[in-house]
């Protein structure tokens, strides 16, 4: 939204209805806030950043309020960033106004929705309209969305608009729709069900645009020139199969003809040589003129105390985006899909260090997942992962393996092993790295002193030779329920490895990275205080992901539900 004029406009229009709540409406929201207080630290890279070196302090908060009334539904969210690194790790964001609204009514068998609206086709191969705030991914389709009940088990939907930029819109228009069904088939005590759909969707780009994209073009070598499309589309046809204990899900998409960033690709260039004469190099990086595909499946069944889940994914091309130059700019901009993850998702310190981003150029990715719970006691899981580009190169590799022992209510205890083999040139675009490979053991204790109180107890060890080198990491966690965590946390650098800190002496350091929390909880209200002091790293959120700066100093956070 250009400007914050209307938003207030806005704001002052719904008021009434958010005033009037007490007249028979639906009054809920919530609010999410953090402020950062930055602390320099030079020696793990917490530096050099206007937050460190000048602002010292930096928040994001979003107020969410949604109105129920006279068959209407209304939402309003109010968007605040001061001195945030959230956007830009690197830099500093200041803006504020409304993030989001909708007004979305029913008329018997349609669905009316204005405004900004989240959805998605399918898994969201060809459009996902989604907000992933770790990340202040919010691209939220501005515009209308139409979906009408064709039957008890068929709807259809069709939409158009912008997609938003924090407080702004890309230029390009996106149109699509999508045709949605539910089947029974077979026995009525064991039936055959099906969820088949099909949708299409289509981008235009703006002028400026494309006439910013043909000059670009332009300077190309005649070998590497290509054409320019305004429009392009993408095709997806999905269905879920479920017949007793097993599900069947697949999704095939095509994207027809435009142009897309390739980082890998080789480019010729044009360059001056000594003499002054015209030469030629070759550099990484160039656009081209392409088509896209996708196949994603996924199987699994379970029954008796077993499970078990199969993946598959193959993607070529597949970069689908407001704009052919965001890919160049930010890697999480203007996008209009999403491409589902085939890794697992972990979720201790150290497992989760090394996460690998989905591949939109080229990707082969199956993963395997067996779960088998011989009783309530006792229950054993394995994860295998498998990622590599269509070249054959690997990019990910992970075994995942966990054992849960439980006594009674009283106490559990959690174990297993990982190892990783990570490619940090291709996913940290850092060149000639090698490949990085970790053998990582971990535990999680948990002891229930009473009805209330209770002690939870971490560790984890990764071994490896690369990159920053082996970590130790320890967690204490104290509960009082049902207001109180306490929990104190140490990451060790405990091997040195190359891009670990070093002294004045170019000596490697055993560096600590402490963490200190404090979480109150009063009904739907929760706080928290921390200290930190955190290693550089990838972040990722859902398969999207992001490297992130060290970051050294105290972070308070509110979530209230109301």
């Amino acid at each position: 939204m250009r400007g914050n004029s209307f938003s207030f406009l806005l704001l002052a229009l719904l008021l009434p209805f958010f005033v009037a709540a007490q007249n028979g409406g639906r009054l809920s929201g919530n609010l999410q806030a953090s402020g950062n207080f930055f602390m320099q630290d030079s020696l793990i890279g917490a530096a050099g950043t206007p937050q460190y070196d000048r602002q010292l302090f930096g928040a994001e908060a979003w107020l969410n309020l949604n109105y129920s009334n006279w068959g209407f539904d209304f939402g309003l969210r109010f968007d605040m960033f001061n001195n945030s690194n959230i956007l830009n790790p690197l830099g500093s964001y200041n803006a504020q106004g409304i993030g989001r609204w909708y007004i979305r009514k029913k008329i018997q068998n349609l669905d009316i929705t204005g405004g900004y609206i989240y959805d998605q086709i399918g898994s969201g191969i060809i459009f996902r309209a989604y907000e992933e705030r770790p990340l202040l991914i919010d691209n939220a389709l501005l515009g209308v969305r139409l979906a009408y009940d064709l039957g008890e088990n068929w709807k259809i939907r069709a939409f158009t608009g912008k997609t938003k930029q924090q407080f702004d819109e890309y230029r390009s228009v996106v149109k699509g729709g999508a045709l949605d069904g539910y089947l029974t088939l077979g026995d009525s005590l064991k039936p055959v069900t099906l969820s088949p759909g099909i949708g299409v969707i289509n981008r235009t780009l703006d002028d400026e645009t494309m006439q910013t994209l043909v000059g670009t073009l332009g300077t190309y070598h005649p070998a590497d020139r290509i054409g320019a499309k305004y429009n392009v589309y993408a095709f997806s046809a999905y269905n879920t199969l479920t017949y007793g204990n097993f599900t069947w899900f697949f999704e095939g998409a095509y994207k027809t003809n435009e142009v897309i960033f390739d980082p890998f690709a080789p480019k010729t260039n044009f360059k001056t040589e000594p003499d002054g004469s015209i030469g030629l190099d070759t550099t990484l990086g160039k656009f081209d003129f392409r088509d896209g595909s996708i196949v994603y499946t996924t199987m699994s069944w379970a029954g008796g105390g077993f499970g078990i889940t199969g993946e598959f994914k193959r993607t070529e091309n597949f970069s689908l985006r407001a704009s052919p130059f965001l890919r160049t700019e930010k890697l999480n901009d203007g996008l209009l899909n999403f491409l589902p993850p085939l890794t697992r998702i972990n979720t201790y310190r150290l497992t989760a260090r090394y996460n690998a981003a989905t591949q939109e150029i080229g990707e082969l990715a199956y993963q395997f997942d067996v779960r088998y719970a011989p009783s309530r006691k006792l229950s054993f899981n394995v994860n295998y992962s498998d990622i590599k580009d269509l070249d054959n190169v690997q990019l990910y590799r992970e075994i995942y393996t966990e054992v849960q022992f439980k006594k009674g209510r009283q106490w559990q205890i959690l174990g297993g092993l990982q190892l990783q083999q990570y490619n940090q040139e291709r996913f940290e675009t850092k060149p000639n790295v090698p490949m990085v490979k970790t053998i990582t053991p971990y535990f999680d204790f948990l002891y229930k002193i009473n009805r209330k109180k209770a002690i939870r107890l971490e560790g984890q060890y990764m071994n490896t030779k690369e990159d920053y080198g082996s970590w130790l990491f320890a967690l204490a966690e104290f509960s009082i329920a049902p207001h109180w965590t306490f929990t104190a946390s140490d990451m060790y650098n405990v091997s040195p490895g190359k891009n670990s800190p070093v002294d004045d002496s170019g000596e490697k350091l055993k560096l600590h990275y402490p963490r200190f929390d404090v979480f109150y909880t009063h009904g739907a209200n929760r706080f928290s205080l921390s200290y930190i002091k955190q290693v550089e790293g990838v972040v990722c959120s859902g398969g999207i992901c992001r490297l992130e700066p060290a970051f050294h100093g105290v972070r308070l956070t509110v979530d209230s539900t109301f």
